[in-house]
């Protein structure tokens, strides 16, 4: 991407908070947008597919892109990873250079940021101060499906669901408003939990009965933040924590 784009300086505020990039040096962004090329997707598109993962790297810098592993024996898909704005993947082909079964697409109209791995690959090998930054996101990814891995063994779903919804939480919303995922369908809810869309949707209920939740079409926001962490082991983030740190 060219300095002189239109959207150069617009991508940049965006890249400079994001946990890929905070705290760099300005001129070293600067430098590193150069090897970036903007690509839109309508909503619905695949942008990515399992062969992909070897051989491109995308950061999202408008809409939310979901990450989804797929079993083709019986189509039924889990959401690994839900993205927004200054979100990256896949970041574990970087290091093991293997496709991944692992599909992304566009929730919205994205518009997204993407080099070759090569290229990324190149500024890990060589630029300290991208390390600094990118291996506590890489390990707070992994954090995240360690995390998923024990929700879909240890918790039924009612808990599975509350979690979800508590990682989602503005810490810093006094109304306790949901990032992300506020606006999404049931059916993608459940593939965010691991269950189908009649389990799902029995289970919010349960939530907006007790006056827990209230979610309505567009709209998700946790009126009792206590109740909703009393139902399962979760630490709420701390206002303005950008590195994964929580309360105790």
């Amino acid at each position: 991407m060219l300095p002189t784009s239109s959207n150069f300086k617009k991508y940049h505020a965006i890249l400079s908070q994001s946990p890929l990039f905070h705290g760099c040096d300005r001129q070293f962004l600067h430098d590193r947008m150069v090897h970036l090329e903007p690509i839109e997707h309508p909503r619905g598109a695949v942008v990515l597919d399992a062969q992909q993962t070897t051989t491109t790297f995308f950061i999202v810098v408008e809409g939310r892109v979901k990450l989804v592993s797929r079993a083709e024996a019986n189509e039924r898909e889990i959401t690994l990873f839900l993205l927004g704005p200054g979100e990256a993947f896949d970041v574990v082909s970087l290091l093991d250079k293997q496709a991944h079964n692992l599909t992304a697409e566009a929730l919205d109209d994205v518009t997204l940021l993407s080099a070759s791995a090569d290229q990324v690959r190149n500024w890990i090998s060589h630029h300290p101060e991208f390390n600094r930054t990118f291996l506590p996101y890489l390990g707070r990814k992994m954090s995240l499906l360690s995390e998923l891995a024990s929700d879909l063994t240890l918790h039924d779903t009612g808990i599975r669901l509350a979690r979800l919804i508590l990682r989602h939480v503005d810490p810093s919303s006094s109304k306790h408003e949901v990032n992300l995922i506020n606006n999404l369908s049931h059916e993608e809810l459940a593939n965010m939990i691991g269950t189908v869309r009649v389990v799902a949707n029995r289970q919010i209920q349960n939530l907006k009965r007790r006056g827990i939740i209230d979610a309505r079409r567009g709209h998700l926001v946790v009126n009792d933040l206590d109740a909703l962490v009393k139902q399962c082991d979760f630490t709420v983030p701390k206002p303005g924590s950008e590195d994964g740190t929580f309360e105790s």
